[in-house]
């Protein structure tokens, strides 16, 4: 008994709240050019609804970024599969054999100064799909992916 309260303590120090899972709706801005309106790791709502410009909302705070479609260059999708090792702890070992996906789109466009910046966000799962393709249509280019990896899982 006294060794499984160790390892729990253990466990909680290793794995922090971080690794919770971002709502399938909503977007976390990781980072970027744009830190100075609204500081990393920041979970807000992507607003696509927008014909010419796409919409970050910062939760909390309710600070808007946006960015026009027109000066978007380049986007790229990224993803990052992690064993669920907190949920095992916690739940059952089981879903230690399971993965779960954290979902990236990196954008890039030409700011003041024709100086290059861009932004990371994850995306949840329920949006990526959507997201990707409003991207698309919006400003006439095609998503590229980080690896053969996720164009494989960004087809299923």
């Amino acid at each position: 008994m006294k060794r499984f309260v160790v390892m729990l303590l253990l466990a909680c120090l290793l794995f922090p709240a971080g690794l919770a899972a971002l709502d399938g709706k909503k977007a976390l801005y990781v980072g970027g050019t744009i830190t100075a309106k609204i500081p990393e790791n920041t979970e807000g709502r992507l607003n696509t609804n927008d014909e010419t410009t796409l919409i970050f909302i910062a939760d909390k705070t309710g600070v808007k970024a946006e960015l026009p479609y027109a000066k978007i260059d380049s986007f790229e999708y990224g993803q990052k599969a992690s064993h669920r090792i907190k949920t095992a702890l916690f739940l059952s070992p089981w879903t230690l054999f399971s993965k779960k996906r954290r979902h990236y789109l990196s954008l890039m466009w030409k700011g003041e100064g024709d100086k290059t910046e861009g932004v990371v966000l994850e995306l949840g799962k329920d949006i990526l799909r959507s997201t990707v393709m409003v991207l698309e249509a919006r400003t006439g280019k095609k998503v590229e992916f980080q690896d053969e990896d996720a164009k494989k899982n960004f087809a299923k």
